[in-house]
């Protein structure tokens, strides 16, 4: 048995790497800048909330002072939003090596983004959808490079309904229900990315992870809710550290032993924590019929077609 516990030791020399980290200001994103920081990489910081952004960067640059970091505007709620965040990109960046789409919202009651989509699968799936597929062109043109979406254990519980696949005038919605969906939603896309670069030649791989139960997740929105609230208590015990809950998707971005199509998450019980391991998903993840179906209905909703 590999009994080696991967960690950040493990990162390799990141200089010259170009990296984009949604939701960066704070928990899994904040942790996972600061590991890309201390090996030498050229980051993204995506934020909603540019003073956040910058706020976060002065606490990496003071223990990594060299640093090359760079705040940039990104609301994901917004799709003209992520279109001014990508042309603002390609005018100073013509390579990108990894999309991290980490940034989140969770378990929030029932509200729309700016092109009227329920929050969870707007921010959560449908922003990073359009994000990844507007910058495939970067992406395409830099070799090895890969993109790296954060599920959640809590895909498990996701069902995906095409007929009211955004919870349309709050139908059938509850918060945790929509969750889950854009968690699993996340999954189907990251496999169904992979047989695209596969189908196309493209030297790019689609990778997934997951934290476990961390005590922070990938937002930057503050959550009041009950539901938060609760799921806060009711885990409380067994959450993990930010730092420990980031380093799947860490490992996901730069391990170079990393293949596409692979879902990374804590090798502890039941997946709730500990360092990250190669884990599977439900089999409701790898549904092909699903993936190409929420494929499909994610171009007319965000009018993104890759290539």
């Amino acid at each position: 048995m590999n009994k080696h516990f991967w960690t950040l030791t493990d990162i390799p020399d990141l200089r010259g790497k170009t990296i984009i980290v949604t939701g960066a200001n704070s928990g899994l994103g904040f942790e996972s800048v600061k590991a890309f920081a201390g090996k030498g990489a050229n980051i993204i910081m995506a934020c909603r909330s540019v003073d956040k952004g910058e706020k976060a960067k002065k606490q990496i640059l003071r223990i990594y002072k060299t640093a090359t970091i760079q705040v940039m505007e990104l609301d994901l709620a917004d799709l003209s939003s992520i279109r001014n965040f990508v042309s603002n990109f390609k005018q100073n960046n013509a390579h990108l090596d990894v999309l991290l789409n980490n940034a989140g919202v969770m378990i929030v009651p029932y509200c729309l983004t700016k092109d009227g989509f329920e929050s969870q699968m707007g921010v959560n799936f449908l922003g990073h959808y359009a994000l990844t597929g507007l910058l495939l062109d970067l992406l395409t043109k830099t070799p090895k490079s890969r993109v790296v979406n954060v599920s959640s254990l809590s895909h498990k519980q996701g069902i995906m309904d095409f007929a009211n696949l955004l919870f349309e005038d709050a139908k059938d919605f509850k918060p945790m229900k929509a969750y889950g969906r854009s968690k699993l939603s996340i999954l189907l896309f990251t496999y169904e990315l992979q047989r695209f670069f596969e189908s196309k030649g493209i030297d790019c791989i689609a990778v997934a992870a997951h934290p476990g139960v961390s005590n922070t997740y990938s937002s930057e929105r503050e959550e009041t809710s009950f539901s938060m609230k609760l799921f806060k208590t009711l885990f409380s015990y067994i959450m993990q550290s930010a730092a420990m809950g980031a380093l799947p998707q860490i490992r996901a971005s730069v391990d170079s032993t990393v293949k596409s199509g692979e879902f990374y998450g804590p090798r502890g019980f039941l997946q709730l924590s500990g360092y990250p391991e190669l884990v599977k998903p439900k089999r409701t993840a790898l549904d092909i019929a699903n993936a190409h179906k929420l494929w499909e209905v994610s171009e007319k909703l965000t009018s993104v077609k890759f290539l």
